[in-house]
């Protein structure tokens, strides 16, 4: 488990160029600002920002490496969809979409974005209505937004169409998946996490829906 985080040791997670890291600071930076504010984060967490948060986030793109299409829903701090953002500047042709509802945070999403020289584009909606806007992305992210029952209702135009799914998820993954019994067929994978103990990634594809 990383405690206290450095350059050095996020690339343990993800390789980091120096540039890359200097993106993501400029992106702390301004979430610290907006905290003060806007309820961004569990204050709790602020002094854990880099490891609870950020090196949590680049365990998507470690799982993932050749990904360029991301999609983040219910995105809030932006994570992991600005931390992915901030790492697929360095690459050609990326996409990566944030989907949050709330006008604030989908505010500082924007700022944040900004101010890394990242080019995430952010909808301010509604993860339903968002659905019919955005091209089917390789991956699907979710952090702390839902159950795991309601994340694949969110999820399935994209997850039903073609995409993966990576969503983070605490110790209590196991009740969640089997609330999802007789509502849904899929492929998994669980990776353990490497930064918070008990928690894990679940990897999803191939979702269909048995009322389908």
């Amino acid at each position: 488990m990383i405690t206290n985080l450095t350059h050095q040791s996020l690339n343990e997670i993800y390789p980091v160029s120096r540039e890359t890291f200097e993106r993501l600071e400029r992106y702390v930076t301004r979430l610290l600002e907006w905290q003060e504010k806007t309820n961004l984060i569990a204050n709790s967490t602020k002094g854990e920002i880099w490891s609870r948060h950020v090196a949590d986030s680049l365990q998507c793109l470690a799982l993932k490496p050749n990904v360029r299409r991301w999609l983040d829903l219910g995105s809030g701090a932006g994570f992991p969809g600005l931390v992915i953002s901030a790492c697929m500047k360095a690459f050609d042709e990326t996409s990566v979409t944030l989907v949050e509802s709330n006008q604030k945070k989908s505010a500082f999403l924007r700022q944040a974005n900004r101010a890394m020289d990242a080019n995430a584009i952010v909808h301010n909606d509604r993860i339903e209505a968002a659905a019919s806007k955005i091209e089917l992305p390789e991956i699907v992210t979710a952090r702390a937004l839902a159950s795991l029952p309601e994340l694949f209702n969110l999820s399935s135009p994209w997850i039903c169409n073609g995409a993966q799914a990576l969503f983070h998820k605490g110790r209590e993954y196991r009740a969640e998946l089997s609330e999802c019994d007789g509502l849904w067929t899929y492929d998994l994978i669980i990776h353990e996490s490497r930064i918070e103990p008990d928690s894990v990634i679940l990897e999803i594809s191939n979702l269909r829906s048995k009322d389908a």
